[in-house]
């Protein structure tokens, strides 16, 4: 029996709830609480004439449930007198209309809050700058293909606070917990796994400090029982050890002297539970089938994680069939000798420089479709990432001019200005055309935006899939060679 559970729905029932974001993760939660008898009026800042946000009213009514709606613009000037409000993950946790209804007695939370405070299975927690998609989804896989009943969930795209009821103790639950959702949250997971930390959503966030910190939470509240993995190859990362609370092990594609964990040496991944323990063989990095060295710094985080719930031999035959996450350096189709990628999770430059890296790695030529929001990162060393590569470049999103600052600094530095096209477009579609034509046999045509999708895009997924139905409906051309 869960009690928690069973005390949250006795409590929920005839709340006053406020809902904001009616996006991805808080549509189930709606549908959740209004089967626990919540009164919910939901917020959001698209006009009530925005097709996703109509189409989205039109699922509640046709599902019996009724909502009082506030959107627009000055659509949180009805935020009052709430017992309890749930906010949308991108919304600051100390808004000044958040504040204001916490000051009145109400509840402010998340729907990620919530269910970790619910939750009764085990909890894996990745989060990072870059690679914590991949590192979440190779967690699940592993788990799974040991055998444990398993629920993905978080900033991966699925939420999992409508599933509760199904979700037992002796399940293991994964979440990709973004800093957003972190930044407020007073629960750690039972292992948390910090893959990196660079700068990243200095859009949102006030300084870099504060990024840190919200990163942070994923063990400050972890119990003497719990397990933190950090990056030994990460300053950031690895400098959070002395604030564990419980036992930390690292991983390293660098540093075969770590005193436990995952690490890489002479081309085989091998775990050492202790400093004075005799390292176990997991296998060669050679049979991971996703390119490139970032990857092998998932595969070695996972399983870092994982230790003492999976064995080497599950992690083998994940690593030998796995093709990768979607959005992530995924292949689309080929089409009159060129293949089309779509890497619409590339949101920033680092993300962007890993997969430039994977590709220089498998010695591709590449035609680059690039651009979005920019998060107020520095884009230095992009341009000479996207040499190694590319010499075409179409270019599509607020971002632009930054990138092609980076890219003709460095080709005119190195004296390859004249080899480099970059072209601009208005839309996706129009890039993705341009980017066909300059597109010779062999090629590879990659969006990786280095940027967010909100520009244009409600997020990567939408971005990426837009990319994908533009590629199949292109109709075959004569490339160059």
């Amino acid at each position: 029996m869960n009690r928690r559970l069973d005390q949250f729905k006795r409590f929920m029932r005839g709340r006053k709830v406020a809902v904001i974001g009616i996006g991805v993760s808080n549509r189930p939660l709606v549908h959740y609480i209004a089967k626990l008898g919540a009164e919910i009026t939901a917020f959001d800042m698209a006009d009530a004439d925005d097709a996703v946000l109509s189409a989205t009213m039109r699922e509640f009514e046709s599902a019996g449930i009724r909502l009082a709606w506030s959107v627009g613009p000055g659509y949180m000037d009805r935020l009052k007198g709430f017992d309890i409000v749930f906010r949308t993950p991108r919304m600051r946790h100390d808004e000044p209309a958040l504040l204001s209804e916490r000051e009145r007695g109400g509840i402010v939370t998340s729907e990620m809050e919530v269910f970790m405070e619910l939750c009764p299975a085990t909890l894996f927690g990745i989060t990072g700058s870059d690679g914590k998609t991949t590192t979440t989804t190779l967690t699940h896989h592993f788990l799974e293909e040991e055998g444990h009943v398993t629920w993905l969930g978080g900033n991966i795209g699925t939420p999992l606070l409508d599933r509760i009821d199904d979700i037992e103790p002796d399940h293991m639950v994964v979440l990709e917990l973004s800093s957003f959702q972190l930044q407020s949250l007073r629960r750690s997971p039972d292992v948390a796994v910090v893959t990196n930390i660079s700068p990243n959503h200095l859009d949102v966030h006030k300084d870099y400090q504060e990024y840190i910190d919200a990163k942070r939470n994923i063990f400050l509240h972890q119990s003497l029982f719990g397990r933190l993995v950090l990056n030994r190859d990460n300053y950031e990362s690895r400098s959070q050890a002395c604030d564990a609370r419980g036992t930390v092990a690292y991983f390293s594609r660098r540093d075969a002297g770590i005193p436990a964990g995952a690490y890489l040496q002479d081309g085989m991944i091998l775990y050492r539970d202790g400093p004075s323990d005799e390292p176990e063989p997991y296998l060669p990095a050679s049979e991971i089938l996703l390119p490139g060295d970032h990857n092998v710094e998932n595969y070695l985080a996972a399983i870092a994680a994982t230790r003492g719930y999976v064995s080497p031999d599950s992690v083998a035959r994940v690593a030998r069939t796995f093709r990768g996450v979607e959005h992530r350096l995924e292949l689309v189709r080929e089409l009159s000798g060129v293949r089309y990628i779509n890497s619409s999770i590339d949101t920033s430059p680092t993300r962007t420089k890993a997969a430039l890296k994977a590709l220089h790695d498998r010695g591709e030529r590449v035609v680059l479709i690039m651009g979005g929001k920019d998060k107020k990162l520095d884009y230095t060393g992009l341009g000479d990432a996207i040499l190694t590569v590319s010499r075409s470049v179409v270019l599509c999103g607020e971002n632009a001019p930054l990138i092609e600052r980076s890219l003709l600094t460095a080709a005119e530095r190195r004296g390859l200005l004249a080899e480099v096209s970059v072209a601009h477009a208005a839309t996706l579609a129009e890039s993705v055309r341009m980017a066909q034509g300059m597109a010779r046999t062999g090629d590879v045509v990659m969006l990786s935006p280095a940027g967010t999708s909100f520009d244009q895009y409600r997020n990567f997924e939408e971005r990426g899939r837009a990319f994908k139905e533009i590629v199949r409906g292109l109709l075959p051309v004569e490339p160059g060679s």
